[in-house]
């Protein structure tokens, strides 16, 4: 989890993009033609941003705050499998188009978030493919270092339990 420092309310998403670790590779250029598509969120505590097995329609980026992802396991509650805090990203299934979310995103604290919405991100993407493949190589980064703690926290859950 990244430790960014506070950003000054009334910041643009141009402003708040270049705060996110996770975006300093993409160019200045992206950046632009990202920004007016993007709305600058506050979600107070227990906000649930989306629902395990729904369509999402954006894709968040966390500037301040924590999210947990929770996720269904059969003969267990709701299971904690991350949080994740400032300079990640959530919802990137909307990327994929019509992909239903893998989990369920609930605030733990308040938090700032840019969201920007999928479609319009995947034809700035198909129709500039230098921007897209910048973009998704982004995304690909950041989804690897996601499984990686992912799997270690799924390690730590099932530790001691018997294979099914």
């Amino acid at each position: 989890m990244s430790h960014e420092q506070p950003v000054p309310a009334g910041k643009t998403a141009l402003e708040l993009f270049r705060t996110i670790r996770l975006l300093d590779a993409l160019p200045n250029r992206l950046l632009a033609r990202l920004a007016p598509m993007a709305a600058v969120e506050h979600a107070e505590v227990n906000r649930v941003l989306f629902k395990e097995g729904t369509l999402c329609d954006r894709i968040f980026f966390v500037v301040e705050g924590l999210v947990a992802l929770d996720m269904y396991v059969p003969r267990r509650d709701p299971t904690r499998i991350l949080t994740v805090g400032a300079g990640e990203v959530l919802a990137w299934s909307a990327l994929l188009s019509d992909q239903r979310m893998t989990c369920t995103a609930t605030v733990m604290e308040d938090s700032r978030l840019v969201s920007i919405a999928a479609k319009p991100l995947r034809q700035v993407c198909e129709a500039d493919h230098e921007i897209g493949f910048a973009f998704m190589q982004c995304m690909a980064s950041a989804l690897s270092r996601r499984l990686l703690a992912t799997r270690l926290q799924l390690l730590d859950l099932f530790a001691g339990t018997q294979p099914v």
